[in-house]
């Protein structure tokens, strides 16, 4: 593992099969005011968004509570977002680079969201409306990383996603990450972006059908712990083209003894932006069925690429990368 963080840092330097479960719930009661009138509000949250918060470093003062208070469970999506200028005044407290901190409480989790891109301009202004107009009432303290794929080659999400993770963690103590694909947005404020114990596959509904196709199914939206991504070695870099890198993730967790959980499908909803589906790589199955013997010498510790750009915009944090793996 200190092979692989060694590694890690030293790319930012040069530029700069199991089972799951299905999580419980909890009910929190919020009393709000309408004009003298005290009306008491029953919201159930995922039992693990309690248990994620216990691990919290306890001699920090002014811990949020474990249920944020401000939750109100389904937001309809607001899909008539074609420039983000337009919005971003609505999000004052979003910080440069998209990072958020609650002011009124230290927040018990560090959170980076790690958007794997590549022309998908007409989905991203729709995401991060919906996105930060729901985690701003999480508690949370997150930051949000658009990495965009400048080069020509096949699209590599998983490459992406260890991009996203080396850059990310070079900027900030970040304790946990969020694999986030762009045209996934959250409708429900219970599912709390906490940092988990064991790896959580997020996007279990989508446009209320489920996600879950097979036990070890870890495409969408999915949350691991930083210790969780280098116990691993992070995703294959091998993985051009659409499909099979999440299998091959999963499958690395599973190894690792790590066991991925769900919360129940009414609370882990999406909604999905439409797109033109993608060809399926060709290769995708010959590696896939390779997987144990690439995974501790494909990863993180593997990864090259070239920094073409790093920007922090209101929103997000836009990091452009070239994929090319150059001699």
């Amino acid at each position: 593992m200190d092979q692989i963080r060694e590694h890690a840092l030293r790319l930012v330097s040069q530029d700069r099969p199991g089972k799951y479960d299905v999580a419980g719930s909890a009910e929190d009661k919020h009393v709000s005011s309408q004009g003298s009138q005290k009306i008491s509000v029953n919201i159930r949250v995922p039992d693990d968004v309690i248990s994620d918060g216990h691990r919290a470093n306890k001699s920090v003062a002014n811990l949020c509570p474990l249920i944020p208070p401000n939750l109100v469970g389904y937001i309809p999506v607001k899909t008539d977002v074609t420039s983000l200028d337009a919005v971003e005044s609505e999000f004052p407290d979003v910080q440069a680079g998209g990072h958020f901190q609650p002011e009124e409480c230290t927040s018990r989790h560090r959170v980076a969201i790690l958007v794997p891109y590549r022309n998908r301009a007409a989905h991203l202004p729709v995401f991060l409306y919906n996105l930060h107009r729901l985690l701003s009432r999480q508690q949370i303290d997150y930051g949000v990383f658009v990495i965009e794929q400048g080069d020509k080659l096949g699209f590599n999400r998983a490459k992406l996603l260890n991009v996203g993770f080396v850059e990310s963690t070079a900027l900030y103590d970040f304790q946990c990450f969020v694999f986030h694909d762009v045209d996934l947005v959250p409708v429900d404020d219970r599912n709390v972006y906490t940092c988990p114990e064991q790896p959580r596959h997020m996007s279990v509904t989508r446009n209320d059908t489920s996600m879950v196709f097979y036990p070890l199914f870890f495409g969408g939206v999915s949350a691991v712990s930083k210790e969780h991504m280098l116990r691993v070695n992070g995703y294959s870099n091998a993985y051009w083209g659409w499909g099979a890198e999440d299998d091959d993730f999963a499958y690395r967790l599973n190894k690792a003894r790590l066991k991925i959980q769900r919360r129940a499908g009414d609370i882990a909803r999406y909604f999905a932006l439409g797109h033109a589906k993608s060809k399926p790589s060709e290769k995708r199955m010959q590696l896939l069925n390779r997987w144990s013997a690439r995974a501790k010498k494909d990863g993180l510790n593997s990864l090259k690429y070239r920094r073409l750009d790093l920007v922090f915009r209101k929103l997000y944090t836009w990091i452009l990368v070239d994929l090319t793996e150059q001699k």
